[in-house]
């Protein structure tokens, strides 16, 4: 069994900060990249940052220069941290993993249950 848990979202106003973590935790052999994605009522899920294991980073041009994606010590958790907050991007925000099982081969995504997060005054 292998479980991510999402936690930080909430209510912000305009301008506001929040910091997202996510920790993946059972017979995980390996964790190759993390990331977080956003879908908001009538889009699709799209990226909004991913971490690889050697620390390599991607972002949404939408989040550029406002959000940090960040990987633990531990290297099963991930943070995003979320400054200049817009109402465009209130969405649920889901961890996701491309990880390995103990005893299997196969790479494969998981994925949190999500954690909202609104932008409002």
């Amino acid at each position: 069994q292998v479980q991510l848990v999402e936690s930080g979202g909430g209510l912000v106003q305009p301008g506001g900060s929040l910091r997202l973590s996510c920790a993946a935790s059972g017979n995980i052999f390996s964790i190759n990249a993390m990331g977080w994605y956003r879908q908001a009522p009538g889009n699709q899920r799209e990226l909004v940052a991913t971490i690889t294991d050697g620390g390599n980073t991607n972002y949404a041009d939408s989040v550029k220069g406002r959000c940090t994606i960040s990987r633990g010590n531990a290297k099963n958790t991930v943070y995003l941290q979320m400054n200049s907050l817009k109402p465009e991007d209130t969405a649920v925000y889901y961890c996701n993993a491309r990880l390995r099982r103990i005893a299997s081969t196969q790479w494969v995504d998981y994925w949190g249950q999500g954690t909202q997060v609104t932008v409002s005054s």
